[in-house]
């Protein structure tokens, strides 16, 4: 009498070969405009999404982007001034226009003084000219020379617009995919078995935190990135939103779960291109800014990355 044994298959699947790390270009979505393909770093950013909840679910909006902030402040330090405290200042007023480099309102003396006038600081008329400098903090009111007019704040950069240089210094750059099944070496996932997902070799340019500093028009700001949330389409028309870098998978952990940012196939990746699910990782940063008597936060997203991935169906054998 033939007997059925239902021996459940694994494919080219096993668990103990679940520890991967798998690379692959990276691409970008129309907020990173500008993207390294060899990298994943973006050269170009903009603003990321909200705050995570858990795996699989949208979350909130989380920290807001705040804005650009002033371009015109006062910051009396130099001067151990520390009344009022720094922050930011009208760009103009009756008393002229707003100069971050002399902390001071700036007005075209006129008519200019003689010659041989000390506020000349021998120079010649005509050479340069003498500017008055009114500071309504300190009620300092002083005549100033100048062979150019002093750059007026107003038209300067924000303070975000310095922090994004600052960026620019940090080299973020989307993860380099870690994912149990490995990707190109024959392994092929299970419907119904987990899938485990982390950045793999995280680094401060991945993952953060990371500081820079720049300096521009009188400004100068220091920012801080932090990874925020990995949001992951697993190309089966799931999203898994993971608050973290995830826990890479060591083939101790059998079929177990992925503790912080997994997955479970419901449907092979049979008649999917090339049979493979294509898993998309994309990266959302939250950078905060400070400078200029001034604090600000920035959303940064588009840090894109993919892999495919074979799923298969078990089968059952009759003997």
């Amino acid at each position: 009498m033939r007997r059925l044994i239902a021996d459940v298959v694994v494919l080219s699947l096993a668990i103990a070969s679940f520890l991967l790390s798998a690379a692959s270009p990276a691409s970008a979505d129309t907020e990173c405009q500008v993207t390294d393909p060899e990298t994943g770093v973006c050269l170009i950013w903009v603003e990321v999404p909200g705050q995570p909840g858990q795996p699989g679910e949208p979350g909130d909006d989380g920290p807001e982007d705040t804005g650009s902030g002033a371009s015109c402040y006062w910051d009396g330090t130099e001067q151990n001034v520390l009344k009022p405290p720094p922050g930011p200042v009208p760009c103009s007023s009756e008393y002229g226009y707003w100069s971050n480099n002399y902390n001071c309102y700036i007005q075209l003396v006129d008519p200019q003084p003689p010659a041989g006038d000390p506020a000349w600081q021998g120079h010649e008329p005509g050479d340069g000219a003498v500017y008055r400098c009114y500071q309504p903090q300190t009620d300092i009111d002083i005549y100033i020379w100048s062979a150019d007019p002093p750059p007026n704040a107003g038209a300067g950069p924000t303070p975000r617009e310095v922090a994004t240089i600052a960026i620019e210094q940090m080299n973020l750059s989307a993860i380099t995919i870690g994912i149990a099944p490995k990707p190109g070496d024959g392994s092929i996932g299970i419907v119904g078995m987990p899938v485990w997902m982390w950045a793999a070799n995280p680094d401060s340019h991945t993952v953060g935190p990371i500081n820079a500093s720049a300096s521009a028009g009188g400004i100068t700001v220091t920012a801080t990135a932090q990874l925020h949330r990995i949001t992951w389409d697993m190309g089966d028309g799931t999203e898994v939103v993971c608050t973290g870098p995830g826990t890479p998978y060591k083939a101790s952990y059998g079929d177990r779960r992925s503790p912080t940012c997994g997955h479970v196939y419901e449907q092979s990746s049979s008649g999917q291109p090339d049979d493979h699910y294509t898993v998309t990782a994309t990266s959302d940063w939250v950078i905060t800014w400070s400078g200029a008597g001034q604090t600000g936060t920035i959303r940064l997203n588009g840090l894109v990355r993919t892999v495919e991935i074979s799923i298969g169906e078990a089968q059952v054998l009759v003997h």
